[in-house]
């Protein structure tokens, strides 16, 4: 425990504290003073400055002195090559030919010659302003020589040599040995040098596939420069170059690949790709550490699918176009297995065989989307007679897409390889799941392809539908221990996939639904599915954990079923409700046994939903008696789902059923009188609110008896006032008598109250016409001069509550 001295102890120690701080303060200023002392003697006497006002209080500098350098010397450069440009383009026509190239030939030769002084006196940034300068000096005499001398020449054939030129003349540059320590002059030789090949095959009219073999080309060449030179601008530049070029003449190649019209053309494109290919691959091998060797590999191999598949399609028909594109990117994985290429590479060319399936999978969803959602417009032409096969029956309100023969193929294609390429014991499972899909959707648009007949298709997805169950059923979910072992902090973290088990359900709900509307052209196919359908997903709910989601749709596909037996029958829709409340109690029964289980609240769900389809088909008839009889029956089947521990709640919806039932069986039978509808609720929520207030004493009467008095007294209140006739005022008065006796006698705040304002509200209402009578026979200045009798009143019951107030206040303040 914390120990607190006395006070006089306490404040001594205080005292001690501050003469301590006090002596200490004091050596310090002491010392301070001498050091003062000692600096000034050292430094000599030194006028006192005044403190700089605020103003001109020194500030930051916005531009450190390099970069203004650097600006300074570019805007020069510029200001100096327009310059050039204005004198070459305007003035040069008042000078002669001699003049011309003594003048402009003499600026050049000094300008470039001006960096290798600079460079000796450590002017470096100036010698590159002034190499740049020079630069475009030389750009400026090819353009005069051309203007001059080479006029009749071929534009374009000339900028091919001129550039080639300049190449050659800025490489030369940047190698001689005073000007190498430029870094100018390798960059802009590298930038001048994308345009001459491309530029001679244009100027050659070598035709589209040479001018994309010289773009290619010179972007190998840029490959090689970036990864062969060392300095970093060097190499920067010729990335640029590789990029731009190769984007380009890659699209070129693949364009031609696409429109190519035989197989030579197609061979001639494909040679293209595999060049860029092989640009690609190189550049991966030699950067195997690089964060750019993925991509290259992946660039590759989808370059080498385009080349192959481009040569098949060629040869092939157009439905076979995308199997020809899927079977060049499967032979990618060929290359993987080769251990000479490095790890990062084989990576690349896996990632590209995935990409190319992925693109495959994704042309084959237009059909697979037409397969699922297109029997939904029968919905609108329901037993309207059946198609003569499944993809007229599918395609009913789409058009069949072209090329779609070949989908089946692909998918069935892609799931071998799951099942053969993904050997990996965390992938594996995954990879299971993907095959049980494609397989489920190969199964599915089979026999839409093969024109199956109609009912024969109908089979088909029925077994479809089956199977996908089954496998639910057979692959139990895996179950996790309930304490993992710690992550260790090097591992990635986890990622959830999906599991065969749930996919195979999902799968199977898809085709079940598909089924069920495409059974919708035919009565008796439409009878046999939706039974086969409930058969099949009831049995299926034997197995725990599909029981969640087979369970209430067994229940659906109950409820859609009654729904068709009765319109078969050409039953009305009230008597088609008494054959769909059969579901609710099917669904009602299993559940109390189901306890706990993860399917108990789907199945109440269910057995809801289809009672209120039960109460709405009744009430679209406008059938009272049936109306009223689908609610009792509805009442009755919540009554025995109330007894079951976990659902007393629902009592309230039971007695609520109930009541609508009495109510509309009333109204059916053109009883008018309020009470009749009232009483019966009211009498039983007074029984229920004496009872509740019997086993607990403690609750309100408001909770009690309130909801019981309101709605038997509030009703017949809002009726008697519109009421001419004596007898409802009568009993309603009497009936609010004996409530207010009642509470008073018992003490009880909600039948006074309610009974005390029911009964006045009704006296009021039957000498309003004596009150009228009353107030037009006194003269007009009465209210008047009774209100002020009112406020006089007040005031001086308020007075003398102030007096009282003011005398009580005296009196406490003589106390002592």
């Amino acid at each position: 425990m914390t120990h607190i001295p006395p006070p006089a102890e306490e404040l001594r120690l205080l005292d001690l504290e501050l003469r301590r701080l006090d002596a200490r303060r004091a050596q310090l200023l002491h010392r301070r003073a001498w050091l003062v002392t000692v600096l000034q003697a050292a430094a000599g006497p030194t006028p006192a400055l005044a403190p700089a006002p605020a103003s001109f209080a020194p500030r930051p500098a916005e531009a450190s002195a390099p970069r203004v350098q650097n600006v300074l010397l570019v805007l020069g450069g510029v200001l100096l090559t327009i310059a050039a440009m204005a004198f070459t383009l305007v003035s040069w026509g008042h000078m002669g030919i001699t003049g011309r190239a003594l003048v402009l030939g003499g600026i050049t030769v000094a300008v470039l010659a001006a960096p290798v002084p600079l460079l000796k006196h450590g002017l470096r940034s100036t010698a590159e302003s002034v190499a740049g300068l020079g630069f475009a000096l030389t750009v400026l005499d090819a353009y005069a020589l051309r203007e001059v001398a080479l006029a009749d020449v071929d534009a374009t054939g000339y900028l091919a040599a001129a550039s080639a030129a300049l190449v050659a003349l800025w490489t030369a540059y940047a190698l001689l040995p005073h000007t190498s320590a430029l870094r100018l002059p390798l960059p802009t030789a590298l930038v001048a040098a994308q345009l001459p090949l491309t530029l001679w095959a244009v100027a050659a009219d070598a035709g589209l596939y040479w001018i994309t073999a010289a773009v290619l080309v010179t972007a190998g060449l840029d490959t090689g420069v970036a990864l062969r030179v060392p300095a970093k601008t060097v190499r920067i530049t010729a990335m640029a170059g590789a990029y731009g070029m190769g984007a380009w003449g890659v699209w070129a190649a693949g364009w031609l690949s696409w429109t190519a019209t035989g197989p030579s053309a197609a061979a001639r494109a494909a040679a293209l790709l595999l060049f860029a290919a092989g640009i690609a691959l190189a550049a991966a091998w030699q950067q195997v550490a690089g964060k750019q060797a993925g991509g290259l590999a992946v660039t590759a191999g989808l370059l080498t699918v385009a080349a192959a598949g481009g040569t098949a399609r060629s040869v092939l028909p157009d439905t076979w176009t995308v199997p020809a594109y899927l079977a060049c990117g499967i032979a990618l994985l060929a290359a993987v297995r080769l251990d000479r290429l490095p790890e990062t590479v084989r990576h690349g060319l896996a990632r590209a065989s995935g990409a190319v399936q992925g693109l495959a999978l994704l042309w084959t969803l237009p059909l697979l989307g037409i397969t699922l959602m297109g029997p939904v417009a029968w919905a609108e032409r329901v037993w309207s007679g059946a198609p003569g096969d499944v993809r007229e029956a599918v395609s009913v309100s789409t058009p069949w897409p072209p090329g779609a023969e070949a989908v089946p193929v692909v998918l069935a294609v892609v799931a071998v390889v799951l099942v053969l390429a993904v050997r990996d014991a965390v992938w594996r499972p995954r990879a299971l799941s993907g095959v049980l899909a494609l397989a489920w959707a190969t199964a599915l648009v089979l026999p839409a392809v093969l024109e199956v007949p109609y009912v024969a298709g109908l089979v088909a997805l029925g077994i479809t539908t089956a199977g996908a169950l089954a496998a639910a059923a057979w692959i139990r979910p895996c179950e996790r221990p309930e304490k993992e072992a710690a992550p260790q902090p090097d591992s990635a973290p986890a990622i959830d996939f999906p599991t065969p088990g749930p996919t195979a359900t999902v799968l199977a709900l898809l085709t079940s639904l598909t089924l069920a509307f495409l059974s919708l052209p035919s009565e008796p196919a439409t009878l046999a599915v939706l039974s086969s359908l409930t058969a099949l997903f009831a049995a299926a709910s034997w197995r725990p954990h599909l029981a969640p989601v087979t369970a209430p749709t067994a229940l659906a596909y109950a409820a859609a079923l009654a729904c068709a037996t009765g319109a078969a029958a050409d039953w009305q829709p009230q008597y088609t409700a008494l054959l769909v409340l059969a579901v609710p109690v099917a669904a009602a029964l299993p559940a109390a046994r189901l306890g706990s289980s993860p399917a108990t609240v789907p199945v109440d769900i269910a057995g809801a939903l289809a009672g209120l389809l039960a109460v709405g088909l009744a009430a679209a008839s406008a059938d009272l008696p049936m109306l009223a009889l689908v609610l009792a029956l509805c009442g009755v089947i919540t009554a025995g789902t109330a007894i079951r521990a976990d659902r007393r709640p629902v009592a309230y919806a039971s007695a609520a059923l109930f009541v609508l039932a009495t109510w509309v069986r009333l109204a059916a039978s053109d009883v008018g009188t309020p009470e009749a509808y009232t009483l019966p609720v009211a009498v039983p929520a007074l029984l229920v609110g004496a009872l509740h207030r019997r086993r607990d004493p403690r609750a309100s009467s408001w909770t009690a008896y309130g909801p019981g008095l309101a709605t038997g007294l509030v009703p017949s209140l809002l009726t008697a006032w519109g009421d001419p006739n004596w007898a409802r005022p009568l009993l309603l008065g009497l009936a609010a008598l004996a409530v207010t006796l009642l509470g008073a006698g018992h003490h009880l705040k909600a039948p006074l109250l309610l009974g005390g304002t029911v009964l006045t509200l009704d006296a009021l209402h039957e000498l309003a016409p004596y009150i009228v009578q009353v107030t037009d026979a006194l003269p007009r200045w009465v209210p008047p001069a009774l209100a002020g009798l009112l406020l006089l009143a007040l005031g001086a019951t308020y007075e003398q509550r102030l007096r009282d107030a003011r005398r009580m206040r005296d009196f406490l303040g003589n106390l002592h």
